[in-house]
């Protein structure tokens, strides 16, 4: 196999052995990268191959030498951080984000910075300014989004490892629909400085990798507190790959009848179905549990994200940063006019509809009615899930309800869009982690994933999971044509 279709634990026994050096990586991934992204449109902008790895082979870090692409919405020191949206158009990072540090600090080539929808507002990386990105395994679907281009760039072999972001469901969605490993840390776990923000209080940065053992090599680089984030939580990070190596006897998991209800692929359906057969066989116990609130979870979160997005992106006016259009002449007010002009021209139809949603359910006279009530029940989705885990190590769930879904397909009918995360959005209301792992593809060759949901902080055991079930698969080998 070629370098750029390998992990980096495989990379890392290479450079060990002499076998292979980063520079020759760098070398391969160029060439895949002018082989395939002209198809794919992983990327927002061209990534540098021209990376410094002298010395990158031989040293201690964990990610010595690897190549990573992180999405638009995080930062990075001296590169345009757009969050691909034209109200940023021009804007460059001063600084890194905590997570870029600690990739650096590793080892870690970062190469560039993928596509996704604007401001991380999607499910499939259409609203994207740049263009629309595709699915490595059929080039007429969708990724799924908002972290799309990370999730198709693992996929499609042009990066090692990627980040993204999740807020509803972007890092998991997408690693479904695109056949690799997303992680959704708990809340606290990664540290969210440097992220532009949508919504403050569910927004979590993870990995996206080729196999369950990249996955937890990457977050036990990123995991852990930092100062410079009021929400990171001082807990010590688990050795994820030594807990992961743990057999499963006497792990219990939930299923949760409210997940397998009309709506579902029947194809999904079996895919899940199979994995709990084949977890069975590895000595898991199955019992199937109510999380009563799921049917709520929706429409909670399209008031709480949009409620913070719309405070989060009140800061994008055109007076410090990225786009600036000055005020029409029929403005009376030159700085209210160019304020008006410049988020009109600024930010796509998706952000706009969000923006507007959001800054009417905290508008005077309807806070109550909505913001604050939708909070409320946000706290019933986080008690049905405590309720499980007091009998229960994990859940198992589907990651979407479909395969990926054709380019355009949803595009006209947001409400259809939404619900593409049907599955996914219960965890980041209730702060817990959650990952996407493949369990099979469709009879038309689209991958399915398959979700599992742990404790807060409990990561290791979802890796463990994880872990075993791929050790006794293979559809984490399986590999698009492109």
């Amino acid at each position: 196999m070629k370098l750029h279709g390998l992990t980096a634990w495989e990379l890392r026994l290479r450079f060990q052995d002499g076998s292979a050096a980063p520079a020759d990586v760098l070398s391969d991934l160029k060439g895949r990268y002018q082989a395939v992204e002209e198809k794919v449109r992983a990327f927002a902008r061209p990534p540098h191959f021209e990376e410094d790895v002298s010395g990158s082979s031989s040293g201690a870090g964990a990610l010595q030498g690897i190549p990573a692409v992180i999405k638009d919405n995080i930062c990075r020191q001296g590169d345009p951080t757009e969050c691909c949206s034209r109200i940023l158009k021009g804007f460059v990072a001063p600084y890194d984000a905590t997570v870029v540090e600690k990739l650096k600090k590793s080892g870690a080539l970062i190469l560039g910075k993928t596509n996704m929808d604007e401001f991380a507002f999607g499910s499939s990386c259409e609203t994207s300014c740049f263009y629309p990105t595709r699915n490595p395994w059929d080039l007429g679907r969708v990724p799924g989004g908002s972290s799309g281009g990370s999730c198709a760039c693992v996929a499609a072999d042009e990066t090692i490892v990627a980040l993204g972001s999740d807020t509803g469901g972007s890092i998991r969605q997408p690693a479904s629909l695109c056949g690799v490993v997303g992680m959704k840390p708990t809340y606290g776990r990664v540290s969210r400085y440097g992220l532009v923000a949508f919504a403050s209080s569910l927004d979590q940065i993870g990995p996206i990798t080729k196999d369950v053992r990249d996955n937890a090599l990457v977050l036990s680089v990123i995991a852990g507190h930092d100062g410079r984030d009021a929400t990171s939580v001082d807990l010590p990070v688990p050795d994820y790959l030594k807990e992961m190596e743990k057999d499963l006897k006497g792990m219990r998991v939930a299923v949760p009848r409210e997940y397998f209800v009309e709506g579902i692929d029947p194809e999904v359906r079996e895919a899940v179905t199979q994995a709990k057969a084949k977890l069975g066989s590895l000595g898991v116990t199955f019992g199937e549990v109510s999380l009563p609130h799921t049917e709520y979870a929706v429409a909670v979160y399209y008031i709480v994200a949009t409620a913070e997005a719309s405070s989060n992106l009140a800061r994008f006016d055109g007076v410090q940063y990225g786009l600036r259009v000055a005020a029409a002449p029929e403005d009376a007010s030159a700085l209210i006019g160019m304020y008006k002009q410049t988020r009109d021209k600024g930010f796509g139809a998706e952000a706009k509809r969000r923006l507007i949603l959001g800054t009417y359910v905290l508008s005077s006279g309807y806070y109550d009615a909505y913001y604050l009530r939708a909070s409320k029940v946000r706290r019933l989705i986080r008690e049905d899930f405590d309720k499980v885990f007091k009998d229960f190590d994990l859940i198992l769930t589907p990651t979407s309800p479909t395969p990926a879904f054709r380019l355009g397909e949803k595009t006209d009918n947001p409400l259809s869009m939404y619900l593409s995360d049907i599955y996914t959005i219960s965890t980041n209301l209730a702060g817990v982690p959650a990952m996407s792992v493949p369990c099979g593809f469709s009879k038309a060759g689209l991958p399915i994933g398959m979700q599992i949901i742990g404790r807060p902080f409990g990561e290791a055991d979802l890796y463990r999971l994880a872990f075993h079930y791929e050790q006794n698969t293979s559809w984490h080998k399986q590999k698009p044509k492109l």
